[in-house]
């Protein structure tokens, strides 16, 4: 292998994300709007693209039209170097049948690796919230030997029956002794029993095994055809696989509190929260980090605008995101996400809530603890987050911390 070796990344962006409706139900989960300005599949791609890696395939399957054409708006560059982010739909290229897992998406679309004919492959998520430099990982894999590595992140060892939990080999941590899914009663680490190595869902895979090993995959009628089901459990059998401990990445301009964030956004909970981890003074994860930015693509907006400030109507924001677009007239903002387009009116209150794209919320009207989808009308006087049963009575999911979500284009009254 040269000392440069020719990379190839591959996202997997064909999740339906059920656990996210109603967020998902007119939308792909990796085109789920977060932070105001972006889409959950920035991250991923902001990532592999800071990094260096600048030839990228998108595999998409279901509802992909949102984030087909958010990749296509967004994602463009120049091609005089061969550089490019594709968005790759399903083709049925080896059946009738649509990906029936995220295995299969690579098996069907190995025409691409044949064209691109890289030595190294990244595949990685594109529905999670983190910062990662994918060369130092890419370097340690060579290094290693392996033909297949794992991106993995410590977690307490109590919380190992909620994730893929990889068992390192005693002598050598950086060699994987068994995968373990949601395992009840694993082993800590060699250098910290009551911790746990979560997989974060990104891999490298030597180009050559990985066509390998997906191709015998196809072939078993047995397999989930799953990455981290089936394939990685493969390279453990053959001793083929390796783990890099995402605490080794050192991602430019990071913090001490910052540096390791990962957040799996799979759940409204979970994705509330990740919201939430934005806008503190000290952010858990912090969007201002111009040495490893994370692109998107706003343009030809207006600056976010506040008026009013009389007696008992100031229009003021106070820790929470304001995106271009919006305008808070006379309305009070607190611990919130406001996405482009949103107008809040005179005497509205949005306190603790997440608002996407043109939502309006009228006159006198409250909004708590809610997820709030695009184009949403919330009319004079109207509540929502504040009487669950209510909510619940209008259709609105409620999950079980207490957050309301709101589906797309409703009118609220």
């Amino acid at each position: 292998m040269a000392s440069q070796p020719r990379v190839l990344a591959i996202v997997l962006a064909g999740g339906e994300g059920k656990r996210l409706m109603p967020l998902t139900a007119h939308r792909a989960k990796p085109a789920v709007p977060f932070g105001g300005i972006y889409r959950l599949i920035d991250f991923a791609l902001s990532n592999v693209i800071n990094s260096g890696y600048l030839r990228v395939i998108v595999l998409t399957q279901y509802k992909s039209h949102s984030l087909d054409r958010h990749i296509s708006k967004t994602w463009r560059m120049s091609p005089l170097l061969g550089n490019h982010v594709s968005s790759v739909p399903a083709q049925q290229r080896v059946g009738k049948h649509w990906y029936l897992g995220s295995a299969d998406a690579i098996y069907q679309c190995l025409n691409i690796i044949d064209d691109e004919r890289p030595d190294i492959v990244v595949v990685v998520g594109a529905d999670h919230v983190y910062r990662m430099d994918f060369s130092q990982m890419v370097t340690a894999h060579i290094e290693s030997g392996a033909r297949a590595t794992v991106a993995a992140i410590r977690q307490p060892i109590s919380l190992a029956d909620q994730f893929g939990v990889i068992d390192v080999q005693p002598e050598d941590p950086t060699r994987i002794r068994e995968f373990l899914e949601k395992p009840t009663n694993p082993v800590g680490l060699p250098d910290s029993p009551q911790e746990v190595l979560a997989s974060m869902g990104n891999y490298v895979f030597d180009a050559d095994a990985l066509v390998e090993a997906v191709t015998e995959d196809a072939a078993n009628p047995d397999s989930r055809h799953d990455m981290g089901g089936d394939i990685i459990p493969a390279f453990v059998n053959k001793g083929e696989a390796g783990v890099y401990d995402f605490i080794r990445n050192d991602v430019p301009g990071s913090t001490d509190r910052d540096r390791d964030y990962w957040r799996d956004v799979g759940t409204m909970d979970s994705y509330f929260e990740a919201n939430k981890d934005l806008i503190a003074v000290q952010p858990m994860f912090n969007l201002y980090n111009d040495e490893w930015p994370v692109y998107t693509g706003y343009i030809g907006l207006p600056p976010a605008k506040f008026v009013h400030a009389g007696p008992g109507r100031l229009g003021h924001a106070a820790d929470s995101i304001v995106s271009p677009g919006v305008v808070v007239s006379g309305a009070t903002v607190a611990g919130s996400v406001l996405s482009p387009g949103v107008r809040l009116h005179s005497w509205a209150t949005v306190t603790d809530s997440v608002l996407m794209d043109n939502v309006q919320v009228h006159r006198h009207a409250q909004v708590h603890r809610a997820v709030v989808d695009k184009n949403v009308i919330i009319g004079e006087r109207a509540r929502v987050g504040l009487d669950h049963n209510e909510d619940r009575a209008r259709g609105f999911t409620v999950t079980e911390s207490g957050i309301t979500v709101v589906p797309k284009g409703t009118t609220v009254n």
